[in-house]
């Protein structure tokens, strides 16, 4: 999937999402960056890195709020979609188990877990797979809601 598609997927869920379920989509200029502190606690070449997946994430959920949550940074519509930390020898990116078991067999030789998946310091983060999950989670979460909102069958 080509980043102007999952662009347009985005900008396409944005609008069904604050439509359909009444939310006001955020305005992530105006927000206090929480990332940004939470970044700035990390040696540079952390920090690098970190800065890395967030822009990645970023460009898929512009709108999402950013919030901070188990100590982690995440992003969040209505409940958090996606989760990242740092440490000293990886990037953790915590999609939950479901965007786990999703894309598990694209994971090559990262040590992944139930709802975790860690990227080494020393390699390139996998920019196209971080946002195919990430959208993943976004349409997982307007499926979640939309069937909540659906009328009730007799």
């Amino acid at each position: 999937m080509s980043l102007n598609n999952v662009k347009f997927q985005y900008f396409k869920f944005t609008i069904i999402f604050t439509q359909k379920f009444d939310i006001p989509p955020h305005n992530s200029m105006s927000q206090k960056d929480v990332i940004d502190d939470y970044i700035s606690q990390f040696p540079e070449h952390i920090q690098l890195k970190l800065n890395e997946i967030k822009s990645i994430i970023e460009e898929v959920l512009p709108e999402a709020e950013k919030v901070i949550s188990y100590k982690m940074p995440a992003y969040k519509m209505k409940s958090v979609l996606v989760y990242f930390a740092g440490y000293e020898h990886h990037i953790g990116f915590y999609p939950t188990a479901t965007g786990i078991e999703k894309f598990n067999s694209e994971f090559g030789s990262y040590k992944w877990s139930k709802g975790a998946v860690q990227f080494p310091i020393d390699e390139p983060l996998p920019k196209e797979l971080i946002q195919k999950i990430t959208l993943f989670k976004l349409e997982e979460e307007l499926l979640k809601l939309s069937v909540k909102k659906s009328p009730k069958s007799k």
